[in-house]
């Protein structure tokens, strides 16, 4: 393979704080030594938030970020024009507009951009006139990463077939690490639910399926684990008071590293209902495949290409109670089928979604586009 170590990479990426899908990739991204290797590569860090609770809010700390980013952006095209900027585009919201004025610059510079989307939103968001502008704006000219084909549909009027690249996303594997931990087994089934405590993630409708489990007499335990969003600790605590829950649904707040990497172990299965606009492939459920957990989600964004329905977890309908109650209440009943399920889900993960084939892949795709 022709080297293409000469060639100067801008990476446009979102890095934590605050933890979410496209800071977590992004920081994959900036550690791949595989990546860094191949091209003479500098970041810049495009996240103005530093917590979940800020996403989407304007404030003067905010401004100040956009300032530094933007002068960032501006010195890095005078003194050293890239050959390639591979951005990491926010499609919706006050980050889009932000990203806009980011893009102003790399065309004015002519700088040929690689976008890589980690959400959905495009089909809702260019109802108003000036944000399918703005698309036609962005993505003229310029190619398209997209985790599964199923989110095409997001990007079809923008972008055409032939521009458009798909790398599904990849986590490193803590498989040996969480090995060595002994995890006594148990009778009651051990629901974990793992993302911000945002409503359309289907928090209160996992509350609800438990209450209707404790209704015919199952035998359980659902751990809640990470950051408040738009539901506080107190509210969330309330309502769980409210459905007679507070034996057997607990909010243990934020868990990173070994911490989070427990909970997936002592846990039978991972459950999260969401209907969240913007869902494209979430990397929690990635992260329960990787600990052999069946999973239980929706037919939202990419996540049926990560759950085939019935194999390594159960797909149902969004704010569909009944369905999720109806199928914990299958893996109460039948430990084996879970066990099982579990099982495939390790085996999906290993052939599609470790980090190695994801930095391959990303590789051969930034490498295509710089030639």
């Amino acid at each position: 393979m022709k080297t293409t170590k000469s060639k100067n990479i801008l990476f446009m990426i979102h890095l934590p704080p605050p933890m979410q899908n496209s800071s977590i990739m992004g920081e994959l991204v900036k550690e791949s030594q595989i990546i860094n290797h191949s091209f003479h590569s500098r970041y810049i860090n495009l996240l103005l938030s530093r917590t979940v609770n800020e996403t989407g809010k304007a404030s003067i700390a905010k401004f100040v970020r956009f300032i530094i980013i933007w002068f960032d952006l501006l010195g890095k095209l005078i003194y050293s024009k890239p050959n390639l900027c591979y951005y990491t585009l926010s499609v919706s919201g006050i980050a889009f507009y932000k990203d806009c004025a980011m893009v102003v610059l790399l065309r004015i510079f002519q700088i040929k951009t690689l976008y890589h989307l980690h959400y959905k939103g495009i089909r809702n968001n260019q109802k108003r006139k000036i944000n399918g502008f703005l698309y036609r704006y962005i993505f003229k000219n310029s190619s398209v990463i997209l985790p599964t084909e199923q989110l095409y549909l997001d990007v079809e009027k923008y972008i055409l077939p032939w521009n458009v690249y798909y790398c599904p996303n990849g986590i490193k594997d803590y498989q040996m690490e969480t090995k060595l931990m002994s995890i006594p087994e148990s009778k009651i089934l051990k629901i974990l639910f793992l993302s911000n405590l945002l409503t359309t993630k289907g928090v209160f409708d996992l509350i609800e399926a438990c209450s209707i489990l404790k209704e015919k007499g199952c035998d359980f335990k659902c751990d809640f684990i990470g950051g408040e969003g738009d539901i506080t600790e107190k509210q969330f605590n309330t309502h769980v008071k409210q459905k007679g829950l507070t034996e057997n649904v607990k909010y243990r707040g934020k868990r990173f590293g070994k911490l989070k990497e427990l909970a997936y172990e002592q846990a039978d299965v991972f459950v999260l209902p969401t209907y969240h606009p913007n869902e494209c492939s979430p990397l929690v459920i990635l992260e329960a495949m990787r600990h052999s957990l069946p999973v239980i989600s929706t037919f939202e964004g990419g996540i049926p290409e990560m759950v085939k329905d019935g194999i390594n977890g159960f797909l149902i309908p969004q704010r569909n109670v009944i369905a999720l109650a109806e199928r914990l209440e299958l893996l109460v009943r039948y430990p084996q089928l879970r066990k099982q399920m579990g099982r495939d889900g390790r085996i999906k993960y290993e052939n599609n979604f470790t980090i190695s084939i994801f930095e391959h892949k990303l590789l051969s795709i930034v490498e295509e586009t710089v030639k």
